[in-house]
């Protein structure tokens, strides 16, 4: 079962979705960049260059995503762009949908990575049991470098002279984010991991072909 299943929307609604929220960002990258709010620009640019993830790996590799997956990912990164226009300010609730999400999207690559590397050595044969650990552990990791990110973005920009793309809220908000980083975490260790197949397999084919060269 693919993620279009679960969603109950044709692949053409799920494309529509996705074009929708490009434009979207599209359009905080010209108006950030038309009003010189620079902080705004990078942040819309940035995101936007990560929607086009998946149709540069088919160009480049060949490897089609299911269309569910992209939208997926699409809304984590569209979410957490649109968050800073002053959603996470107003709305305490939003940054735990965000993250959550956006843990889910990271959970599924560890996850894609570890099964690659299991099916691509024999030497490697873990247990249901360490992959849900492996995927955890692996979603709090990006969340401590995530966090370490937000700390130096801010500083950076200061330094530079323009407006910072994140802002930093406080301990309280870092311990919330890990939390819920968590809550996305151990959604995909247990159910979520069969949607992730696809990648599992792209993974695989590149370490075998990066193999017999």
């Amino acid at each position: 079962m693919t993620l279009g299943d679960v969603l109950h929307l044709s692949d053409r609604q799920e494309r529509l979705l996705v074009r929708a929220m490009q434009l979207t960002l599209s359009g905080l990258l010209v108006y950030g960049l038309a009003t010189y709010q620079l902080g705004m620009a990078v942040n819309g640019g940035l995101a936007l260059a990560v929607t086009f993830l998946p149709a540069l790996l088919r160009r480049e590799y060949g490897y089609t995503m299911d269309v569910g997956l992209v939208l997926w990912i699409t809304v984590a990164i569209f979410l957490h762009s649109v968050g800073s226009l002053g959603l996470y300010s107003r709305y305490s609730w939003y940054d735990e949908i965000t993250h959550t999400i956006s843990a889910t999207v990271i959970a599924g690559v560890g996850y894609a990575t570890l099964r690659a590397f299991e099916c691509h050595s024999d030497d490697i044969d873990v247990s249901s049991e360490f992959r849900a650990v492996f995927i955890v552990v692996f979603v709090l990791a990006s969340g401590v470098l995530w966090e370490v990110f937000e700390f130096a973005v801010p500083y950076l920009s200061r330094v530079l002279g323009v407006s910072s793309p994140v802002t930093v809220y406080g301990i309280d908000d870092i311990v919330t984010d890990m939390l819920f980083n968590t809550v996305g975490a151990v959604l995909v260790a247990f159910w979520g991991t069969g949607y992730f197949g696809g990648l599992a397999v792209f993974f695989r084919q590149q370490l075998s072909s990066n193999n017999s060269k």
